[in-house]
């Protein structure tokens, strides 16, 4: 059986409210019975992505204030949340930054893993990663809400729900202030590696590394393996490979499956929802210092309960889109119907989906049903 996916398309059809996307994505939110898996007085993470200095192409306050809206009408108290990426404090102020906060959403903005990024429970995952560490306000809220901005990603080829939950819920360090979201982009026990006949001394990792664990000294880079959190952010910036992460590519896909399993398995079946706007689909995950032009024209917004369905649709719907001319995309000569992400990224997103379906996470097989405009009651079309 086809997995259901609420669709609202991006594009409008006349000069009025009832057809934009924030109304056709409120008309959607009715539509799904958020009694069905949120109960009076339940926490409800609603799990986003903050952006980072530099990029500014995140799902915007207003929607997300939408679904706040929403959980509280369903007797939920919600709150909206991520996991530290660069410093906790600094991220907090990002996310007020990008326009992130109580006063916007409507409800508490907070790190689920803590100001220091090391609140986190054990979680089984899988053979890859054995178990891994689910930050503790995601590991304790009863139900969740995951927000996700569709774009391209540095390991996965396509940031999506999979990986808003394989990374995004995992705290940054255990508790002992070692790397644990940074476990999936390494082979067990290895760490970050410096080439140093590739290397031109350019200075790119070190700019780029938001926890100052690589400093030039004395012609060489030194790698400070006690504060690096394994975030690959240096070697997808250097551009003589220099910076190396020792992993492959399924490797890594498959221990992305595995986390995101992790993270579900913390939830009873069912009290998940899925959102994924596919706006802005920039080639750069949000936590670059940076965002560039988009890919493709924006998509719309797609809301389910299946988690795989709703990250196939969202890659199949980028994939069949007109790359946009001055785009990276555009720089490649990818044409329509190609695999766009994955002749910018370099990685193939498939590989992580089809390891999250065999998994049992999903169904890969889907049916769109398509909101044109939000039902207005009568007596409002009068005010």
């Amino acid at each position: 059986m086809k997995s259901k996916i609420f669709f609202a398309d991006a594009r409008v059809k006349s000069y009025d409210y009832k057809y934009s996307l924030v109304a056709k994505f409120e008309q959607i939110l009715k539509m799904v019975d958020f009694g069905s898996f949120i109960e009076k007085g339940d926490y409800v993470a609603i799990k986003t992505h903050f952006g980072s200095y530099g990029a500014h192409r995140i799902v915007r306050p207003i929607f997300l204030r939408k679904v706040v809206e929403r959980v509280k009408e369903a007797g939920g108290m919600p709150f909206v949340t991520d996991t530290v990426r660069i410093p906790g404090l600094e991220y907090l102020e990002v996310a007020n930054m990008e326009g992130i906060n109580h006063l916007s959403v409507g409800a508490p903005v907070v790190l689920a893993d803590g100001v220091f990024g090391r609140d986190q429970i054990k979680v089984k995952a899988g053979p890859i990663l054995g178990e891994i560490g689910v930050a503790s306000a995601i590991y304790y809220a009863s139900a969740m809400i995951v927000v996700s901005h569709c774009k391209g990603h540095i390991g996965s080829g396509f940031g999506g729900a999979i990986k808003n939950l394989a990374m995004g819920c995992i705290s940054c360090k255990d508790h002992h202030g070692k790397a644990e979201r940074g476990r999936i982009h390494f082979y067990e026990g290895k760490h970050l590696e410096w080439v140093e006949v590739r290397c031109t001394r350019c200075g790119q990792c070190v700019r780029v590394c938001p926890h100052q664990a690589l400093q030039l000294v004395d012609d060489s880079i030194v790698i400070d393996r006690s504060i690096c959190v394994k975030c690959g952010r240096c070697a997808r910036v250097c551009p003589s490979e220099a910076m190396v992460v020792p992993i492959d590519e399924v490797t890594f896909q498959k221990g992305l499956a595995e986390s995101a399993y992790a993270v579900v398995s913390t939830f009873e079946k069912g009290r998940i929802l899925y959102i994924n706007f596919i706006t802005e689909v920039q080639p750069e995950c949000d936590c670059m210092p940076m965002a560039d032009t988009p890919l493709v024209q924006d998509q719309g917004v797609l809301v389910s309960h299946d988690i795989v369905a709703i990250d196939q649709a969202s890659l199949d719907l980028i994939n069949g889109a007109e790359p946009l001319p001055g785009s990276k995309a555009a720089d490649k000569n990818v044409k329509k119907g190609e695999n766009i992400l994955k002749a910018v990224t370099g990685k193939d997103a498939q590989l992580h989906i089809d390891a999250a379906y065999e998994l049992g996470m999903g169904n890969k097989e889907y049916e769109l049903i398509e909101v044109s405009e939000k039902d207005i009651p009568e007596d409002e079309k009068t005010q």
